[in-house]
């Protein structure tokens, strides 16, 4: 019996591109819903149902670890849930394996947040803030100096093996450009940059949804992305 789909509740970020690229590497079945952000589509009630921080991506398995329906938001936890479900892209072994989580938290705690803000005074704040940009990019340039490092010694970002902190990574650096990084500069990180770019299943995990996005041009898009909006009780 064919396997249920998996419902993603998504848009085109690199919070999104984690799950849609895992989702194709896996070969598991999903439908994309698409929640305009821009159109403020998190803070309906039916999502913040599966998505109480009203962040995307999330996600419905029909098919859970008890044979019931699960969901889950948090694109880290849903990427851990995702390798466990299909015994891919998370070893079992014990130190293997934490080199992987170990690497996805950085993932998570520090490239997300911080090429975020990078991203966020160099192209969205209303002002530009001299102070906010400087440290900001240079934090960037510092992550970057940190994942090149690792990747000369390193074939992946954890090791030998291609993983969920690969899947994890990889999105957030393909606006390197608007980040103030010469992606040149750090060589390891652009080969393996360019390789993993290369992967069907990769390819494919980009394009979702990504025809649906537009710029951020309109002040109501901007004061629901970055104003009051975000922080109504709810």
């Amino acid at each position: 019996m064919p396997a249920s789909p998996i419902e993603v509740y998504s848009w085109p970020t690199p919070n999104g591109h984690k799950i849609h690229i895992m989702l194709e590497e896996c070969g598991l079945p999903y439908h994309a819903h698409p929640v305009n952000i821009g159109k403020g589509d998190q803070f309906a009630p039916d999502f913040l149902q599966i998505s109480p921080n009203n962040k995307i991506p999330a996600i419905t398995d029909p098919d859970g670890p008890d044979g019931k329906p699960i969901s889950l938001f948090e694109s880290g936890a849903i990427l851990v849930y995702l390798a466990g479900k299909t015994g891919k892209f998370l070893p079992t072994g014990d130190r293997e394996r934490y080199d992987v989580l170990q690497w996805l938290m950085f993932q998570i705690g520090g490239v997300g947040p911080m090429l975020g803000q990078a991203h966020h005074f160099r192209l969205y704040a209303p002002e530009k803030i001299a102070y906010a940009i400087d440290r900001y990019s240079n934090e960037a340039k510092r992550l970057y100096g940190v994942i090149d490092k690792q990747l000369s010694k390193n074939k992946f970002i954890a090791g030998k093996s291609y993983s969920i902190a690969d899947i994890a990574i990889f999105p957030w650096l393909r606006s390197w450009e608007n980040q103030g990084i010469t992606l040149t500069d750090f060589p390891h990180l652009k080969d393996w940059f360019d390789g993993i770019s290369a992967r069907p299943a990769v390819q494919r995990g980009v394009k979702v949804l990504a025809d649906l996005r537009q710029p951020i041009t309109g002040d109501k898009e901007r004061e629901i992305l970055f104003g009051k909006t975000q922080y109504e009780k709810r």
